[in-house]
């Protein structure tokens, strides 16, 4: 677990090591708290451990994959919550968004500047107005 940052505290859940390290060093340069899980079982336990502000999702991956996670959070949570994947078919977005309840979807590759501006919209329109 990673916690260098001081704003919102994001739980990246995602099984390949480099994007998940990249993720959390470029989300931590940018102000935030991150938590890292590589696969569902682990990011459901950390989630459970952490309460993160916002979850960013990958859908394929080991011992529990994303779409079971997100249910599983989605039983619990109303957390915002970012699937990021390889699997861009229109079905699987609007499998993601309409059905599952994600926040938003990207699909891999994306630039680490839409990464950012991603997490920043997302949790500007889960945070009440003050």
């Amino acid at each position: 677990m990673n916690n260098n940052g001081t704003g919102p505290h994001v739980l990246i859940v995602e099984d390949d090591n480099s994007l998940r390290d990249l993720f959390s060093e470029v989300l931590e340069s940018d102000g935030f708290k991150t938590s890292i899980a590589s696969n569902g079982a682990e990011g459901i336990q950390m989630f459970d451990e952490v309460n993160p502000d916002l979850v960013l999702l990958d859908l394929l991956m080991p011992k529990m994959d994303g779409w079971e996670a997100l249910e599983r959070v989605r039983k619990i949570s109303e957390c915002p919550v970012i699937i990021v994947t390889g699997q861009g078919t229109t079905e699987d977005i609007i499998r993601g968004l309409l059905e599952a309840g994600a926040d938003d979807y990207l699909v891999k590759p994306f630039g680490i500047k839409k990464l950012i501006a991603r997490v920043n919209a997302v949790l500007r329109r889960a945070t009440p107005a003050a």
